[in-house]
Formats: structure tokens, C-alpha cells, sequence
């Protein structure tokens, strides 16, 4: 793949055979950043686990204390009290069957994060095969299915993501905007990262992260030295 002039000079600060402690890393990706909009910094985890068995998966979500730097659209499924006390939170959408048709009939996708009381899973359910290829169905394990909506969204608004192995064992996130600087980058890192070594299932043997890359929308990767991690 051929890369332009930006991503080859950025590639230049970096050397290849190199990892970089996290902080070292984090201000080299920032340095990366040349694009004329504010590049999210994301990582990549690939872990010692195999996400086909039940007992080695790793999911989770996290409040970054620094939140995303994106400004998160928030689709609530609820009724009564607790759709008003979503609303209140400040859940752009708010529904239930009226809001399953919608989806469902209409392709209204306009939204970042799905939260739903429990109540209305049965409902959410018929949905599964339009969020779940998407990453937006709702779930415990994400404290995405709570009876407490209200809190749901606060945690959404603030910065909350979710990490989950994809089917090559790598968990991709973003970390925030190149424009935090890497101080910042490196606490949301810092959380993230202790949420997905606190996750290590009991039956994952060997080294846990194997190799930690963090990168900028337009640059090129900066490998973190996972020993760390151990």
C-alpha cells in the first residue's frame, strides 16, 4: 500500500524495531497528527486468549477520565419514569415500539450507543440482527442493559467505552483525540488498560498482551512494549 508525503515524514520519527514505552509512545503519536482535523488516537491489543471458548473472552466498559473527545449520540429503549429520566440525562432518542420500527422499517441509525432497561430486551431482541453486526446491541457485561438508564447515559456522555476481543484476538479502541497531548491520552490509556489486564480469564495461559499498537486516524503505528503488562 502506497502511503502519501504526511504519513512518510510522520513514519520517519519513528523507528521500526522499536517499543516504546507508553508514554514515549503516546507523544510520538501525537507528533504523527497532520491531518487538517483532530486525528482520534486509537489502540490495538492483541491478547494471549482464544475468543472461540466461552471461558477466555474479554469484554468489558470503562469511563475514561478524559473522556473521547467525540461528542456521543445516545439511543435509549424505555418507557415510562425511565424513558423521562433518560431524557433528563440527555439521551438524544428515546422509545420503544415506535423506536423499533424506526430502526427496523425506516434504517434510522443515527446514534452511537444503544442502553435499554431490562424490560425492554424482549423488544430490543428483534433488533439483534441490525445492532449486533454493528456493535450497538445492548449488553450487561457493557452496563448497557441496567435499570438505572439514567446513570447509563451520564456514563456514555462522559466518555464510556466498551472493549471486546474481535475473532483475531485484537481489541481496538479509541482513546481519545490527538489534540488531549500525551499526557491525557496516556491516563485513558492507563484506564483502559488496567480494565483489560483486571479481565484476564482464569483459563488464559502464557503471555496475556501480546503486542499493544496505538495510532492516529491518518499515521502510522507505534508499538508499545507489553512487558509491562505481564
Amino acid at each position: 500500500m502506497k502511503h502519501g508525503k504526511k504519513y512518510q515524514d510522520s513514519a520517519k520519527l519513528l523507528t521500526a524495531s522499536t517499543l516504546y514505552d507508553v508514554g514515549e509512545a503516546l507523544d510520538l503519536c501525537t507528533k504523527t497528527a497532520k491531518a487538517k482535523f483532530d486525528e482520534t488516537v486509537e489502540v490495538h491489543i492483541r491478547l494471549g486468549v482464544d475468543s472461540r471458548h466461552a471461558d477466555q473472552q474479554v469484554r468489558g466498559a470503562v469511563v475514561l477520565p478524559n473522556g473521547t473527545g467525540k461528542k456521543i449520540r445516545v439511543c435509549v429503549f424505555a418507557k415510562a419514569d425511565k424513558a423521562d429520566a433518560a431524557q433528563a440525562a440527555g439521551a438524544e432518542i428515546v422509545g420503544a415500539e415506535d423506536l423499533v420500527a424506526r430502526i427496523r422499517d425506516e434504517g434510522f441509525m443515527d446514534f452511537d450507543v444503544v442502553i435499554a432497561s431490562p424490560d425492554m430486551m424482549g423488544l430490543v431482541g428483534r433488533l439483534g440482527k441490525i445492532l449486533g453486526p454493528r456493535g450497538l446491541m445492548p449488553s450487561p457485561k457493557a452496563g448497557t442493559v441496567t435499570p438505572d438508564v439514567a446513570k447509563a447515559v451520564t456514563d456514555a456522555k462522559a466518555g464510556k467505552i466498551e472493549y471486546r476481543l474481535d475473532r483475531t484476538n485484537i481489541i481496538h479502541c479509541s482513546i481519545g483525540k490527538a489534540s488531549f497531548g500525551a499526557q491525557k491520552l496516556q491516563e485513558n490509556f492507563d484506564t483502559l488498560m488496567g480494565a483489560i489486564v483486571k479481565a484476564k480469564p482464569a483459563s488464559a495461559k502464557g503471555q496475556y498482551v501480546r503486542s499493544c499498537v496505538v495510532a492516529t486516524t491518518m499515521g502510522p503505528g507505534v508499538r508499545i512494549n507489553p512487558a509491562r503488562f505481564v
